[in-house]
């Protein structure tokens, strides 16, 4: 009997086969040798079937026909691809395959692309393996197939994508149709539109919120202008600048003139102050002097969230871009499996980090460092720190370099260079010691009130030697040398002072920053940080608007229905005016969907479904009541011909 071994697309196939030696015997679709045979899907070979499938009357949106839930839902094989859905169910069906080993990509997405396959392929009773591995070496997919585990006890994890593809289906059919016939005609009307079919999704639509509350609290902004009070003061070798500050005791302390406790609302009560100040003399003592190493220790490591993040910040490329670029670098077993949310890595590949680091000593520019690292032995001690810890992995561990394929990264491009640095360097930063920091701080008594100033040098970069980069932005050069920072640790309590001068320095506040794609991807994962309630907060911590491996597609189709843009070159998100309205409709429809917890809160629910802690009945009843409840409530919706004074207040910020 042969084993049978299906991968996700056809360039992991290969390395299987590679592999595995099955060389000979091409066939259109699969490899086979005498005991193997190889095969891939194309990304997913089926889908869920439109309503119409169900009822050709669902074909026409009319409202007498939602809320559309399905008893039992139907699937069908994509037609683009369908000659090789055929091969892979004839091999899947064939009397000589005796057990067939599932190789596609180790998540929920991967699981449900193989499941439906099975499903289509009426489930043949053989015996199924699931290969789990967090990289493409050779060794891994070795070791992958050798504790390849049953594929039922995948069978949570199976159940969690299935139901967040439902979810998605029931939501996007249901609310699209909904609110797509009771505005559509308004929007198209208001906007001078040709068609508009109001798109809406349980992680699109929430992210949208995201981006239009944020460009809202902008234009809302009003600049608060300060006035800083600033004294120069004398040292032996030089000056430096202390800032005044209102404390407990003194006169200014929480009066009504001020703007927080280190500046005043209006510019004469800052020169007032001066006038006082200045009065008998320019004489101040020391009242207290601060010293202390401070150590800042190297990040964990990359995540996908963190990585688009970075990629995103200093090469302006999208996280689709990214997510395409490490990909790829994982297919050239260049690093480890890409979608994954942890940023630690598991106690069993602590054991053979060494491997990894040893592997870097043959790749440019990272073969110092790994040497570096394999010399001072820290390695050893690595599993110990918090860069390891079971407990916050759940399907893969951080992405980090395998230390193998160098080859590979001759044949790829300069930006596929550039994030495989990245990654490397944020690796072996794990390995080094702590930056640490001289800092030291002094408080000054002038005429009963108090100044303060700090200084702060870098005493030893530790792993900023490894983790600085040509593509960091360089920060500005320290204000205070080391040896003036120095001086400033050795002044006394009570020491006597020279002011030479007091300035008044005008500041104002200013608005939250735009999101740029990286950063919204980051926001994505912690979605947490919305939620006012602490006891809610806490139940979702960890649960995010979308997963790794879809947040970046988020993204693509808002782009792609005209809801944001995306500026290539600076990579800064905005809402449309399309994206503003319909923002409105949902608002004053469906708000829910606009909720970051209410977002998290279900991805958590997949997340217990597949952990075995939420049964897929109780997942499912909460869904289908939802998806009821919301639509019945739009179909009773009448506001349509008031809710274009609402799009009025954003219009106005747009061109014609």
């Amino acid at each position: 009997m042969k084993n049978l071994y299906i991968a996700e697309k056809p360039s992991v196939a290969r390395q299987f086969a590679d592999v595995l030696h099955v060389n000979g015997n091409g066939r259109d679709g699969y490899l086979e040798s005498e005991d193997s045979i190889v095969t891939w899907c194309v990304g997913h070979l089926v889908t869920m079937s439109y309503p119409d499938a169900y009822d050709e009357k669902l074909k026409r949106w009319s409202l007498d026909t939602i809320p559309f839930v399905p008893k039992e839902y139907k699937y069908e094989v994509i037609p683009a691809v369908a000659k090789q859905f055929n091969i892979v169910k004839k091999l899947l069906n064939r009397e000589d395959v005796g057990r067939i080993y599932v190789c596609t990509d180790s998540g929920r997405e991967g699981e449900y692309i193989y499941r439906l396959v099975d499903d289509m392929a009426g489930h043949p009773d053989k015996d199924k393996r699931r290969v789990w591995i967090d990289s493409q070496t050779e060794e891994e997919i070795l070791r992958g197939i050798r504790e390849a585990r049953p594929e039922s006890e995948y069978n949570s994890l199976s159940d969690a994508a299935y139901l967040r593809a439902k979810e998605d289906y029931l939501m996007g059919i249901n609310f699209s149709r909904a609110l797509s016939l009771k505005y559509s005609y308004v929007v198209k009307s208001y906007l001078g539109l040709d068609k508009c079919v109001i798109a809406v999704g349980r992680v699109m639509t929430c992210v949208l919120g995201i981006i239009v509350k944020r460009e809202r609290e902008i234009r809302e902004f009003v600049k608060t202008p300060f006035y800083r009070v600033v004294g120069n003061i004398a040292l032996s070798d030089g000056q430096f600048d202390a800032e005044w500050k209102a404390v407990k005791d003194t006169k200014y302390f929480q009066s009504p003139l001020l703007y927080k406790e280190n500046g005043f609302k209006k510019k004469e009560d800052a020169e007032k102050l001066i006038e006082e100040l200045n009065a008998g003399g320019m004489d101040a003592r020391v009242l207290s002097v601060t010293n202390k190493q401070e150590k800042k220790a190297p990040p964990l490591l990359y995540n996908l969230a963190e990585l688009q993040n970075d990629c995103s910040t200093l090469f302006k490329i999208s996280p689709s871009d990214t997510l395409k670029i490490v990909q790829e670098l994982y297919e050239k077993k260049l690093v480890t499996y890409p979608r994954t949310d942890a940023r630690v890595l598991s106690t069993a590949v602590a054991k053979e980090i060494y491997k990894n680091i040893n592997g870097l000593t043959r790749v440019q520019n990272m073969q110092g460092y790994a040497a570096e690292v394999l010399q001072m032995g820290s390695y050893k001690k690595i599993a110990s720190t918090r860069y390891v810890n079971d407990k916050q992995i759940t399907d893969h561990y951080a992405i980090i370099p395998t230390g193998q394929g160098q080859a590979a990264l001759n044949g790829v491009s300069d930006i596929h260079k550039k994030v495989y640095e990245i990654i490397c360097r944020r690796f072996l930063s794990i390995f080094y010691p702590a930056a640490v920091y001289k800092k030291t701080a002094l408080e000054v008594l002038k005429n009963g009130e108090h100044l303060f100033a700090n200084f702060k040098y870098l005493m030893d970069r530790g792993y900023l030697k490894v983790a600085d980069n040509s593509y960091s932005k360089k920060k500005d050069e320290e204000k205070y040398s080391p040896e003036f920072v120095e001086a400033c640790g050795k002044v006394k309590k009570g020491d006597s002072l020279q002011v030479n001068s007091f300035q008044v320095k005008e500041g104002e506040t200013t608005p939250p920053k735009r999101y740029n794609s990286g950063s919204l991807i980051l926001t994505m994962e912690n979605a947490g940080q919305f939620i006012e309630d602490e006891t809610l907060r806490e139940q979702i911590k960890g649960a995010g608007i979308g997963t790794s491996a879809t947040r970046d597609g988020i993204i693509t189709k808002l782009v792609n229905n005209k809801y944001i843009s995306l500026n290539k070159k600076t990579q800064i998100v905005t809402p449309t005016l399309l994206g503003e309205v319909i923002y409105d409709i949902v608002y004053y429809s469906i708000n829910g969907l606009l909720r970051a917890d209410l977002t998290a809160s279900w991805e958590k629910g997949l997340c217990g479904v597949a952990d075995g802690s939420i049964s897929e009945q109780e997942y499912t009843d909460k869904m289908t009541s939802f998806v009821i409840r919301y639509t019945d409530m739009v179909k009773k919706i009448n506001n349509q011909n008031r809710i274009t004074t609402v799009f009025d207040r954003a219009k106005k910020y747009y061109k014609k």
